[in-house]
């Protein structure tokens, strides 16, 4: 594996409400043994210079796992893309690498096929596509995304797949691994390999 440029940054988000899960922070749900967070870290930490967390609850939780957690700068849910808006104003200039914390299997090459997509395309960002739709949270983007990601959200909740189309952000063939995207959304979910 490559080593991560120094200009890449690994968000996390965290941040969803849990409805389909009871409304716990999903972050800390046993997935095989493990929080969620564990194998979202164990996954995303390799293909980064740094990582930081996106959640609005158990802050002091995942900061005792050694990494920044960093809350939405609204104080009302705002979705996703919010997450990303903290991210980009915690790490100015920094490329962003987004995940969800539900999806274990994330693959462990998403980086790196976001990053040469980015670089190809010359695009603003990269979303994966896992060959029957896109995964906006699985995602890269460039700083220059940072200031109209927060306009928009100054106007309210965002679509996460709506505002990558909007902002010309390119889709990365993921069809060969479409079960890494398979997120944990309810109870039955836990069960499933």
């Amino acid at each position: 594996m490559q080593t991560p440029p120094e200009t890449l940054t690994a968000v996390i988000l965290a941040g969803g409400q849990g409805r389909r899960m009871g409304g716990c922070n999903k972050g800390w749900v046993e997935y095989h043994g493990r929080p969620l967070i564990e194998h979202a870290i164990e996954r995303l930490q390799p293909q980064a210079a740094q990582l930081a967390v996106s959640s609005n609850t158990d802050i002091d939780r995942y900061r005792a796992l050694g990494f920044p957690c960093l809350c939405d700068l609204h104080p009302d849910y705002r979705g996703p893309l919010a997450g990303i808006a903290a991210a980009f104003a915690a790490f100015p200039g920094q490329n962003l690498l987004c995940a969800p914390v539900d999806a274990p299997h994330c693959p462990r090459d998403l980086g790196q096929r976001l990053q040469q997509a980015l670089d190809r395309e010359h695009a603003p960002a990269a979303v994966a596509h896992d060959g029957d739709r896109l995964q906006p949270l699985f995602a890269l983007l460039r700083p220059t995304l940072a200031q109209a990601l927060l306009d928009d959200l100054e106007r309210g909740s965002l679509a996460a797949g709506r505002w990558f189309r909007d902002m010309g952000a390119i889709p990365v063939d993921f069809s060969d691994q479409p079960q890494a995207f398979a997120n944990i959304n309810t109870p039955d979910d836990l069960g499933r390999d």
